[in-house]
Parts: structure tokens; sequence; C-alpha cells
């Protein structure tokens, strides 16, 4: 096998239309128009190379199982998302590199990941 990268994530939401909100509205991520006629709830999400799917269903505890979204300016990213009433974790450093947390409305966890610059 050689793996040529992540195509998607699928995350349970409780809600599709409040995910998607929260995804597209809140996040940045862009829908999709090509998801299948599925028998449940959902949506498929661009972001940057990749995809996000939410699948309606039931979620599962958070045990620390998140994914990342890449950003260019994590304090512009925090300060944008607790201007809208947000609750996102201070930055702290992870290596070289810079990382936060938040919640969605389904409580799935999300970080938000700064890459260490190239200087």
């Amino acid at each position: 096998m050689q793996p040529l990268g992540v195509h998607h994530v699928s995350i349970n939401v409780r809600d599709a239309a409040e995910g998607l909100e929260f995804y597209t509205g809140v996040l940045g991520l862009s829908a999709r128009t090509d998801r299948p006629d599925f028998p449940f709830g959902g949506a498929w999400l661009d972001i940057g190379g990749q995809q996000v799917h939410l699948i309606e269903g039931e979620v599962p505890d958070s045990c620390g199982q998140h994914f990342a979204i890449q950003v260019a300016d994590l304090d512009v990213a925090v300060a944008e998302l607790r201007e809208r009433g947000i609750d996102v974790r201070d930055p702290s450093g992870v290596g070289s590199a810079r990382q936060t947390f938040l919640f969605d409305p389904s409580g799935n966890m999300v970080e938000l990941h700064e890459p260490a610059s190239a200087s």
C-alpha cells in the first residue's frame, strides 16, 4: 500500500444542519453538493485539499479524539472565534508549533494548529 494523504475525516453530529452552519459559518469550510442521498442526515465539506464529512447520529464520548485545522495565524483565529462567542482555549506551544482547542455544538473537539514559521 502507498498512502497518498487523507481524503476525508468523518465525524458524528447530533444535528446535521447545526453542524453544517458551525463548520461553514463559523470555521469557514465550504459545503459540497455531491453528497449522495444517504438514508441519514449529513453534509460533505471542503477544507483545503481534504474533506470533512458530517454524519448525523449519536456522538461518541470525548476521550481526546479530534482533528486539526491548520491556520495561518492562530491569534487572529482565536480572536475572531471569541468575538463570535465561541469558547476557545488559550493557545499553547506544541514542539515548535502552536495549537488550541474548541468544541463544535455536538461536543466534538477541534484543534486549530499553527505550524512553526519557516524563518
